[in-house]
């Protein structure tokens, strides 16, 4: 709709260095006709513009050259003044019309309002040959504009966690073009959640699809607090060929009550069985073979069946990214990137303060990707 807010199905190409890694897969997958829950675009534009215009770009460049990525400290001492120096900010004038303008439509697509997620989404992130997942903020079910304005400058700040500094340090990832978009999206309510990758992970057989499943938003299995039912699939087929049911002891739901989110104990009789049924499996792995095709190489992706939707139309798919560990190799990435279609192709405890450990999640919440 303009410089600073892109909607996921206002079929602008999804590009990289405008939308972010995670922004420009949600555009490109909702222009493919994939399930993607509505949502859009805080732009690399609204983030470079708030750097410049607020005098923050010079004090990050200053500060960041201070840093020894070897002395954890003093990475840490940085991280956590830049981003102070982030949060502490006021969006200029001019931004702050357009933002609540696109939260407006965007629940304007609702029979009332709606909690959303707002994802941090940097330039350097869902490469195939990058390993940037979990070093950028996540925030879940947050209601209202002024929480979710608040979250994204959280979002825009994360780009500069500690872990972000060392690895693009290690890695001589320069900082001159780098910038961060944020996602607001449609919060799934999810009965169930998980990943699945369209390649065996123990081995890289790309003849088999993996998914891991539990109760409740997909978090709990992305962080490893719970041990999900893990499934593989021969990828022709759809076959089971092994499986195993998970423990699922915890899930985080809505409460009711506050309108947050919590960790629930699982009762006992729901641990013992999968939490997919048959047909719900195989829609789950026939989605992950559909976002391999359309990228064209392997993918790990998120997916959540909404307990608000019907059956045969509540499985969405939350992010596609490359897999990066068995799928890699030196023309990878620049396959992938050109592989990826022009739109219109047939393609927080309570608080909202960050955690990183993913320990004791107790409301809308502030996640990291694995």
């Amino acid at each position: 709709m303009n410089d600073y807010i892109v909607f996921f199905d206002s079929g602008c190409e999804p590009s990289l260095q405008l939308l972010g890694g995670k922004c420009a897969s949600l555009v490109s997958l909702t222009a493919a006709g994939m399930p993607v829950p509505p949502g859009f675009a805080v732009t690399t534009t609204a983030f470079d513009h708030f750097v410049d215009g607020t005098g923050l770009r010079e004090e990050i460049r200053v500060k960041l050259a201070e840093i020894d990525p070897d002395d954890v400290a003093c990475v840490d001492r940085v991280s956590a003044q830049i981003r102070a120096g982030i949060e502490a900010r006021a969006v200029p004038e001019d931004m702050r019309g357009v933002f609540h303008t696109a939260y407006d439509q965007l629940m304007s697509r609702f029979a009332e309002d709606v909690p959303v997620a707002v994802r941090s989404s940097a330039t350097a992130e869902d490469l195939p040959d990058a390993s940037f997942a979990g070093q950028q903020d996540t925030y879940l079910w947050l209601t209202g504009y002024d929480a979710v304005n608040e979250h994204l400058r959280r979002c825009w700040a994360s780009l500069y966690t500690s872990r972000a500094i060392t690895y693009r340090l290690r890695n001589s990832i320069p900082e001159t073009d780098l910038s961060m978009a944020v996602a607001v999206q449609k919060m799934v309510n999810a009965r169930a959640a998980g990943v699945a990758m369209t390649l065996d992970p123990a081995n890289g057989d790309r003849s088999k699809i993996v998914v891991d499943a539990s109760w409740g938003v997909g978090e709990m299995v992305v962080s490893g607090q719970v041990t999900p039912d893990n499934i593989l699939l021969d990828k022709v087929m759809l076959t089971v060929v092994r499986q195993h049911i998970g423990d699922k002891h915890a899930e985080l739901v809505p409460d009711p009550l506050t309108g947050a989110l919590v960790e629930r104990e699982v009762q006992a009789e729901r641990r013992a069985v999968r939490c997919l049924t048959d047909d719900q499996l195989l829609a789950v792995a026939a989605m992950a073979k559909r976002a391999e095709k359309h990228y064209r190489c392997p993918q790990d992706i998120e997916w959540a069946l909404d307990a608000d939707l019907p059956d045969g139309e509540n499985l969405l798919l939350l992010q596609s990214r490359p897999e990066t560990v068995h799928s890699v190799n030196p023309t990878t990435a620049a396959t992938a990137v050109a592989a990826t279609p022009k739109a219109g192709a047939t393609s927080t405890k309570a608080s909202g303060m960050p955690s990183f450990s993913f320990a004791g999640l107790t409301g809308p919440t502030a996640l990291s990707r694995r």
